[in-house]
């Protein structure tokens, strides 16, 4: 849904709806008041391509460093040639120039990040993670806030039965086979919700016949001579009855309330929340440990984003955003100084995707969300994040340590190749250059091969940072 929200949400005449929604329990007849560039989507893509613009693209690194290493080594030949010549060695002066150019020849420093960001994009993808963008993988290391999503990324985006209390004499498991009973003909999310409940805890659920719905109010069923209505606050008002004292609670929660009556008594009550994923609670720890900021953004209400972010242990909580304006809540983080990841699934996280510093993608989500990120995670496993961060790290470290290597050997092997040290009786031999050049793209090789070392699955990764 275009709206982000993880609850139905009423709509009655005059009210504005948005294409991409969809009608559960009715059909509608809408007025169309916007077409073309004035619609939410072309809002939406206009968002995206801004965000994607105001991007910026760093010189890379290893690019610029050969650069500096060609002018190096044509300098460092040319000064080789002209002292060599000057004290009367014109032979030497060429063995030793081309000695130098060997020696300086830039493989190692060329390849000591392109082979780091090819293995470990291969390692990432053995991983589940798919990396559109090089520059995304190399500056998730760098974040210190990661921006979630809710619904369907730290949530799995559906309802399900939580709890079911009930009246004195009655039964839970009786009153949730009545209310699948009455709901099994309904196609609303929360009356599958209600029959995937009691199909969990294989329950008989007793046939039903004269099934009525109700918008905003319910539905009716008659089942075992009975007749067995569920719906929420209107259905109680149609009764004429009150609901169960716990449910002052369960709002408090944010969760979705229904109760159950049966022959116009109130027999129970049924508690409904987004299923938080198990894997979200590890995947919030495990970046708490790592020093990373979780910060949680939904377009539900208040009571229930704040619901779900305290029972994650979630930092700072961005709730009622409208899909236009999760942008605007990446840029505010920004504007803090905090380097950005955001992970979402939807249409509507499309324009903060493509604003944060890193956007990742659940693969699983719309095609929108995916073409904005710079890395999807193949799953939707929230803990998949954790291995971005890890794989950035460690490759970053291999090419910190190339680098450095690369530059090492040419600041001392140049000098040897041009006869620094021929005062005192010894000159390299350009065979030996030969070598020393090929040694060190081997080392560079080797190096950057290390990092297959890495498991890059979501439960191990988590597993390892929890432990350290």
């Amino acid at each position: 849904m275009v709206t982000g929200e993880s609850r139905t949400v009423t709509r009655g005449t005059g009210d504005t709806v948005t294409a991409g929604t969809v009608a559960t329990d009715s059909g509608l007849r809408v007025e169309i008041t916007a077409t073309g560039d004035d619609t939410t989507l072309a809002g939406i893509q206009r968002l995206v391509t801004e965000a994607q613009s105001s991007s910026s693209r760093a010189q890379r690194l290893a690019d610029t460093a050969a650069g500096w290493l060609f002018w190096f080594a044509l300098g460092s030949a040319a000064i080789t040639a002209i002292v060599w010549i000057l004290v009367g060695f014109p032979d030497a002066a060429v063995i030793r120039t081309i000695t130098v150019l060997v020696i300086a020849c830039p493989h190692a420093l060329g390849l000591a990040i392109p082979l780091v960001v090819s293995i470990a994009t291969e390692r990432a993808a053995r991983g589940g993670v798919l990396v559109k963008d090089r520059l995304a993988l190399e500056s998730m290391r760098t974040v210190d806030t990661v921006l979630f999503d809710k619904t369907g990324t730290l949530t799995k985006g559906e309802p399900r039965v939580s709890e079911v209390s009930v009246t004195d004499g009655r039964d839970a498991d009786q009153v949730l086979a009545l209310a699948a009973a009455a709901e099994v003909d309904s196609e609303h999310p929360l009356a599958k919700a209600i029959v995937r409940a009691a199909a969990d805890k294989k329950l008989t659920v007793p046939g039903s016949r004269d099934f009525t719905s109700s918008p905003a109010v319910g539905v009716t069923a008659t089942v075992d001579g009975t007749t067995v209505r569920v719906g929420g606050p209107h259905l109680l008002t149609e009764e004429n009855a009150d609901e169960l004292p716990v449910v002052d609670q369960w709002r408090a929660d944010g969760a979705i309330i229904l109760h159950v009556v049966q022959d116009g008594d109130v027999i129970g009550a049924l508690k409904l929340a987004d299923e938080v994923r198990s894997e979200s609670r590890e995947a919030v720890d495990a970046l708490h440990v790592l020093g990373v900021q979780v910060v949680m953004i939904t377009g539900d209400a208040e009571a229930v984003a704040h619901a779900v972010a305290q029972d994650l242990g979630i930092d700072r909580v961005f709730a009622g955003v409208r899909p236009e304006d999760k942008a605007a809540k990446v840029q505010e983080l920004q504007k803090e100084g905090r380097k950005v990841a955001m992970v979402g699934d939807g249409v509507n996280d499309a324009p903060a995707l493509a604003q944060a510093d890193v956007g990742l993608a659940i693969g699983a989500g719309t095609d929108v969300a995916i073409a904005s990120a710079g890395v999807i995670l193949a799953s939707d496993d929230p803990r998949s994040v954790l291995s971005v961060i890890e794989l950035s790290r460690a490759a970053y470290r291999k090419m910190k340590q190339n680098l450095w290597w690369a530059a090492a050997y040419n600041l001392i092997s140049v000098p040897l190749a041009a006869g620094v040290l021929a005062p005192i009786g010894f000159i390299l031999p350009m065979s030996v250059g030969a070598i020393l050049m090929s040694l060190s793209t081997i080392v560079v090789a080797l190096n950057a091969q290390l990092l297959r070392r890495l498991d890059l699955r979501p439960e191990t990764t988590t597993r390892t940072i929890l432990d350290r």
